[in-house]
């Protein structure tokens, strides 16, 4: 009879490691949890080693005073955890701003207490209808500041839209994802909760009247070269901000996007990388904007000799009359005043973008192209913005073959029959 096999010691803080029944292997051991008290941490992984590895890798993580969020957490100390140890290292940081706000108004009170192990589909559910359905002024107490809505015993109905909803939907399955890649979770809840579909922000971008209009009237204007390059090519905002001269090639009429210009609530105005990596590109330059944009660098060198030792700027293409950079917040003020004087209808900056895509669209652009001219990551998402303008244009074909097969004139141009549409 053999004796039976002696179980290796496990090492100093290796914690416990056996193999479940489902074949995986477990290993389970104390940490340092975001609630800053001492916590056990279960890790999962198809071999003994590995489950090592990851175990290993928390309890390291725990010695040198990093919090690691667990299961056992509740829904408030995670997501602080998530935003403070593993977002903020992803995320930019306008767009870690929203996130926090969104974890503190919305997902916070509404499903902070819970624990993150026991979190269902059903909770996920019931706070998201609840979060469409309920006014928010009451929610967070802002009748209680104001005197207003239920304390005054009229409620506003201060309801989320349904983008709202969908944004803090995104941002709980952002956190729980994480949670199972650290193998703290089996699964995403949030993801088995689907919410309702909500309709995109409707925009009227500018017909071709209005756009020659805008043209007409921007040639009177100091930014006129920012306002036409942004008509004729569709670049952001920020992308039209970042430019910096040696980013222009007016003699081969390129232009490289290589940064955006953005506000931070810590740095200010600051220079980022671009939006994607699709949107880090090269450009053609219409011939219209060579001209304007060499007439901006005449204006911009007679405002450097004006403002002197005044002039504070490096190598920015649109700045102020003393070469600062120019705040998008600023652009967009300026730019409705500019629609005012000129007569145009009010339209958003961001709809100039909108405006080119769509002119180009029913032109008869190839989507491909629009899509590389607008730096955006996927074509799915040129697709899906302008599908408006796809259908407008399937019904001028289908109108077209219409009339066509309608038609019983022999028309001795008419193609062959057996011709073949490719």
């Amino acid at each position: 009879m053999t004796a039976p096999k002696r179980k290796t010691a496990r090492a100093n803080g290796e914690g416990t490691i056996y193999q479940r029944k489902d074949g995986r292997w477990e290993a389970a051991g104390y940490v340092l949890a975001a609630d800053g008290t001492s916590k056990r941490v279960r890790v999962y992984s198809t071999t003994r080693r590995k489950a090592a590895d990851k175990l290993a890798e928390k309890i390291a993580d725990s010695n040198r005073g990093l919090p690691v969020a667990t299961a056992d957490s509740a829904v408030s100390d995670y997501l602080t955890y998530w935003l403070g140890s593993v977002a903020v290292h992803r995320l930019r940081e306008n767009t870690h701003t929203r996130y926090a706000t969104c974890v503190r108004l919305h997902l916070i009170p509404g499903l902070g207490t819970k624990k993150v192990a026991r979190l269902t589909a059903k909770d996920v559910r019931t706070f998201l209808d609840r979060l469409r359905t309920t006014c928010q002024c009451c929610t967070q107490g802002l009748d209680t500041k104001r005197k207003k809505c239920c304390t005054a015993g009229q409620c506003c109905q201060k309801r989320l839209s349904p983008s709202t909803v969908t944004y803090v939907h995104s941002v709980l399955k952002s956190a729980l994802e994480h949670a199972v890649r650290e193998d703290e979770l089996p699964r995403n809840v949030a993801r088995n909760v689907k919410t309702t579909t909500h309709q995109p922000r409707r925009f009227r971008p500018l017909t071709a009247a209005e756009a020659r209009k805008f043209l007409d009237v921007a040639r009177t204007d100091r930014m006129h070269g920012l306002y036409e390059l942004a008509l004729r090519t569709g670049l952001r905002k920020g992308e039209l901000l970042g430019l910096h001269w040696e980013d222009l090639d007016l003699n081969s009429g390129t232009a490289s996007i290589r940064r955006t210009l953005q506000r931070t609530r810590t740095g200010g105005l600051t220079h980022l990388p671009t939006k994607t990596r699709a949107s880090e590109r090269r450009i053609a330059l219409p011939t219209e904007c060579l001209h304007s944009l060499k007439e901006h660098k005449e204006r911009q060198d007679k405002e450097r000799e004006t403002a002197g030792p005044d002039w504070r700027g490096d190598s920015l293409v649109f700045t102020t009359p003393t070469g600062r950079p120019l705040d998008p917040a600023n652009l967009t003020r300026r730019f409705r005043g500019f629609l005012g004087r000129a007569g145009l209808r009010r339209i958003r900056f961001h709809d100039l973008r909108h405006s080119t895509a769509t002119l180009l669209l029913e032109q008869g652009v190839d989507l491909v192209v629009i899509k590389e001219l607008l730096g955006h990551a996927h074509i799915g998402v040129t697709a899906g913005v302008y599908a408006h303008v796809r259908l407008r244009l399937q019904r001028q074909a289908i109108d077209t073959l219409g009339n066509a097969l309608s038609s019983t004139d022999n028309d001795p141009d008419d193609p062959p029959s057996a011709a073949v549409v490719r």
